[in-house]
């Protein structure tokens, strides 16, 4: 059932996730004739603590602090992963414009800077294509200058050092790996960012036990 959406801002409002509009969109799809079997089975064990969550008929909406979506969405895909079936979830983070249309925080506030969250394996590989959007407009207070493909480069350097990253492909990045480190590193790269651009968003597009995995594992064990 969902959980009333409080709209109340503090004096500043980075100090609280849902104040600064911290959250997520999730939709999963699952390859099955009884796919909504699996998927209310899946969302059934799911630990919701310090997420506001209201639930439509094309997304989910999640809302709460980096650490929490993140331990959300890797149980759920986990949990899909767990079926056997061929499963994708689709993912969008926003952080930094809780007014949904208007971005402007009272008091001046800015970025929001918090640890990156720390991801957990589960054992399940899977594939993603990844793109982040640092939403820069105006030269920072420190008189740093936006600079969009800076903030996506350190990103994606990001992911090479956690060994997630595969390859670069039109629009998007392409990452492998086990699926707590490729939510890991989506999450962290959104965080990162965050840091020094106020309104940042991230879309991730997940492909757990596809028909074309086994395809790679096999010309991996030929290597």
């Amino acid at each position: 059932m969902a959980t009333a959406h409080p709209r109340t801002l503090l004096d500043d409002p980075t100090q609280t996730p849902l104040s600064f509009g911290v959250g997520a969109r999730i939709t999963a799809a699952v390859m099955t004739e009884d796919y909504a079997q699996v998927l209310t089975g899946a969302l059934a064990g799911l630990d919701e603590t310090g997420l506001v969550r209201e639930t439509g008929d094309v997304s989910t909406y999640l809302g709460g602090a980096e650490q929490d979506l993140l331990r959300y969405v890797t149980d759920l895909g986990e949990a899909l992963a767990r079926t056997e079936h061929h499963a994708t979830l689709t993912l969008q983070l926003s952080r930094g414009c809780p007014g949904e249309v208007v971005c402007e925080l009272p008091g001046g506030a800015g970025p929001r800077r918090t640890e990156t969250p720390s991801g957990r394996r589960t054992g399940r590989f899977a594939t993603a294509e990844w793109a982040l959007y640092p939403l820069a407009d105006q030269v920072a207070a420190d008189g740093t200058a936006p600079d969009h493909m800076r903030d996506i480069y350190a990103a994606i350097d990001y992911a090479r050092e956690l060994g997630t990253f595969r390859s670069s492909a039109h629009f998007v990045t392409r990452l492998e790996g086990d699926l707590g480190d490729v939510l890991a590193t989506a999450v962290a790269g959104w965080v990162l960012v965050g840091r020094s651009v106020q309104h940042v968003t991230s879309h991730v597009s997940i492909s757990l036990n596809s028909p074309s995995h086994e395809v790679r594992a096999l010309d991996g064990a030929r290597a």
